[in-house]
């Protein structure tokens, strides 16, 4: 592009940059103002909430004043917290105001409009967009639009513009260092620029560089289930959590953050994505594991999660598979909804209620009370009846408890204050006379001693869950894969885990479904957007039970089949068909990415080539390192072949990444490599991801990304067969730069001669 062309654009960034100058002047002096003030009312509420009052006319007038200074002070830090947002937004586009230009006409305009496109929108003074939110409608003609008649989704309606020019810009620190014009989505240019980074610590936000049928994900806002099929490094996550961004922007005035809730594959991966929001000036949405949420859910027992599971499974009987796929499966969940629907008062199993080791409700009961109510009615439905009949009978027995002796005698030892303190809210008119108030201390004091037995009924504890699922994994009907002498070992199992408060995973999800169903709890009908990393390492089992916990969200899963590193790959056309069914969902879609841009060119290529459908992946044309393979001759020389590599790859890069089947095999090489390089050993409990050289098992990379990988004893003896071609293809596509597979002796089968072959990989044998 021609120089004077370049110094108009330049001028036109410098007039940008020089107005955020200005703006982030007057809105840093303004939260100046605002955190000044707030440090000032915060003060004066410490002050007044440190005085104490024993009067209860002064109690309830500080009170007040209180509540309204607190109101203050939430207003004020709302508000300082918006300008600091605001001044971290401006601050980025001081650096790189905008990366795109789209010059439109629509038909009856004869004029044409010049927009800038950055990651927010930035107006002049007169209200004038020099630069447009990526999410704005508008914009997304930059990203799906090729030169000619396009159209639009905008808030009135479809519209129809032609776009007559596509521009993209590389501004750092205020300077072009790039631009060129495009009839594509992002141009190679850019692309090879960005992906040529080095790896970070954190995810860093694609919006420069989204593609079209990233877009095409990120926009959709009409998909009850949307299911994001991506392969490795085609940059699904980010395009995840791009959509998240503008689901906020797009549903500002009814979407909140804390209304958004993803489901990540580990700690480290939660840590990795967490900056990707801030750094387009939106707040996270809340983070979970499922291991968290089960854990949470089940608290009192040791749940085992999908790590544990992975490492100690060893070589399951082929009866042991067939019984945990049942359990994990629609049908089995099916069954669950069945027995409970059906469930009589007979076959509940109701638990007492104790006082101070003393039954204060009986089982039987609580039985006849469940069987009072019409049979006609749903089980959910009785046993909520039978919850408010028993808050009920304990309010009978409160209000008769109050005229006991030893409710007397406490009140003549109350001290004045604790007397007060119990008055809390009430004033002397308030009560006819001594007696009524006398009667409302009494009450409180009872109320506050049967707590214990409330919050029994409140937390459900009168229905022994554990009980109740076993009585159903007794009665179940098997399918014909299943015997059943194996079967009654698995209830024994379960039974005695339980006794020992730990359970399986595989438990897990039918037992709280069979648990919230029955007690008609354990659902958040305030969560709007469900998202669901790693899809393919979720039963149809665990996804049902979300379903049902989260009941109002609009579901986006994503994942890639060939990932799978617990279970057999399933092709998503299959797991698509498979969640439609089992949610009932309308408006289901599937949308599989096939381009990989993670990888070099040479290291793509390598992991289509020991897929059996590789061919279907399109490799990134981006220049590296041919992979390289070392045949180690024992453990001892496979550690020697490791130091070597590091060594050499520290020079390059700031990351070296050594993946391992699993964590005893991660232990095994920490040990061995510490004493001589400084090393990191990542665990399921560690939260940040440091630079340097890490040794990690794989399912703890799910979803990162490293300069440099080297992947630990691919042999023959270690990869025997097709079972972990899931585990070494996610190994491969990890590595950004640079690919290292180390073998103790012959290499494993699952990468052939053609392999080798057609993807030039560099062999190195040490073996003498």
């Amino acid at each position: 592009m021609e120089n004077d062309e370049q110094q108009k654009e330049q001028q036109r960034v410098n007039q940008v940059v020089s107005k955020i100058d200005q703006k982030i002047l007057t809105t840093k002096q303004e939260y100046d103002r605002a955190h000044s003030e707030t440090k000032k009312v915060q003060q004066n509420y410490s002050d007044n909430t440190s005085v104490n009052y024993f009067e209860v006319d002064d109690r309830i007038e500080t009170s007040a004043e209180l509540q309204q200074q607190r109101g203050l002070v939430s207003r004020l830090t709302e508000n300082e917290s918006i300008l600091k947002r605001q001044l971290t937004t401006l601050h980025d586009l001081q650096k790189s105001p905008y990366f795109g230009r789209i010059d439109i006409q629509d038909a009856d305009d004869p004029e044409e409009e010049r927009l800038y496109i950055g990651t927010a929108s930035f107006e002049n003074a007169d209200g004038e967009f020099l630069v447009y939110d990526w999410r704005a409608p508008i914009s997304s003609v930059y990203y799906n639009g090729i030169l000619g008649k396009v159209t639009y989704e905008t808030p009135m309606g479809r519209q129809e513009t032609t776009l007559k020019k596509k521009r993209q810009f590389q501004i750092v620190n205020g300077q072009i260092r790039n631009m060129f014009d495009t009839n594509e989505t992002v141009g190679d240019e850019m692309l090879q620029s960005a992906l040529g980074n080095q790896n970070d610590s954190y995810m860093q936000n694609i919006v420069a560089t989204i593609q079209h049928e990233q877009n095409d994900i990120i926009r959709d806002t009409t998909s009850n289930l949307l299911v994001v099929q991506g392969v490795a490094g085609s940059g699904k996550t980010s395009a995840i959590l791009q959509r998240i961004a503008f689901l906020l922007y797009h549903s500002r005035d009814t979407l909140e953050a804390d209304q958004i809730i993803l489901f990540s594959p580990n700690k480290l991966f939660s840590h990795y994505i967490s900056e990707v929001l801030p750094s387009l000036g939106e707040r996270n949405m809340r983070q979970v594991t499922f291991d968290e949420f089960i854990d949470n859910r089940l608290k009192g027992l040791n749940v085992q999660s999908l790590f544990e599971r992975y490492e100690t499974d060893g070589n399951l009987s082929s009866q042991q598979q067939h019984i945990r796929n049942y359990k994990e499966s629609a049908k089995f969940m099916d069954e669950v909804t069945d027995y409970c629907d059906n469930l009589s008062a007979e076959a509940l199993v109701f638990s007492d209620i104790l006082f101070n080791e003393d039954v204060f409700f009986s089982k039987e009961e609580i039985k006849r009370i469940f069987d009072s109510f019409p049979k006609a009615a749903k089980v959910s439905e009785r046993y909520l009846q039978t919850k408010n009949e028993l808050i009920k009978r304990l309010k009978r027995r409160i209000n008769q408890e109050t005229k006991e002796t030893w409710v007397n005698d406490e009140i003549d030892q109350l001290s004045d204050e604790k007397y007060h303190d119990l008055l809390a809210g009430k004033t002397l008119g308030d009560f006819q006379n001594e007696d009524a108030e006398r009667f409302y201390i009494a009450h409180k004091i009872v109320t506050e001693r049967l707590r214990v037995v409330y919050d029994a009924i409140f937390n459900d504890n009168f229905l022994d869950a554990y009980m109740q699922y076993a009585n159903f994994l007794g009665k179940v009907a098997l399918p014909q894969d299943i015997q059943q002498p194996q079967w009654q070992q698995a209830i024994n199992e379960f039974n005695d885990s339980i006794e020992f408060h730990s359970i399986k995973l595989d438990d897990c999800a039918p037992l709280l479904y069979m648990r919230d169903y029955i007690c008609n709890t354990g659902q958040n009908n305030t969560m709007k957007y469900l998202f669901v990393d790693e899809m393919q390492d979720y039963s149809i089992a665990q996804l049902r039970y979300l379903r049902y916990a989260f009941p109002k969200s609009k579901w986006t899963l994503l994942g890639d089949s060939e990932q799978a590193l617990f279970k057999d790959v399933e092709q998503p056309e299959e797991i698509l068909r498979k969640l439609s069914a089992a949610f009932k969902v309308r408006n289901s879609r599937l949308v599989s990415l096939m381009r990989s841009y993670r990888s070099t060119y040479p290291i793509t290529t390598f992991a289509k080539s020991i897929l059996p459908n590789g061919d279907d992946i399109e490799a990134f044309n981006r220049d590296g390192d041919i992979p390289e393979l070392i045949l180690a001759s024992d453990f001892k020389d496979g550690i020697t072949q490791v130091v070597k590599t590091i060594n050499a790859q520290q020079k390059k890069y700031g990351t070296v990444a050594i993946l391992t089947k699993n964590m005893r095999e991660a232990k095994q090489v920490y040990r061995q490599l510490h004493g001589q390089i400084t090393t990191t050993l990542l665990k399921d409990a560690d939260r940040t991801l440091p630079k340097g050289v890490l040794v990690l098992p794989i399912y703890l990379a799910k979803g990162l990304e490293f300069d440099s990988v080297i992947a630990w004893d691919t042999s023959q003896q270690n990869y025997p067969d097709e079972a972990l071609l899931g585990t070494l293809y996610t190994i491969i596509t990890r590595a950004m730069h640079h690919l290292t597979l180390i073998s103790i002796n012959d290499v494993t089968p699952l990468i052939s001669d053609e392999a080798f072959h057609n993807s030039k990989i560099k062999i190195e044998r040490t073996i003498s």
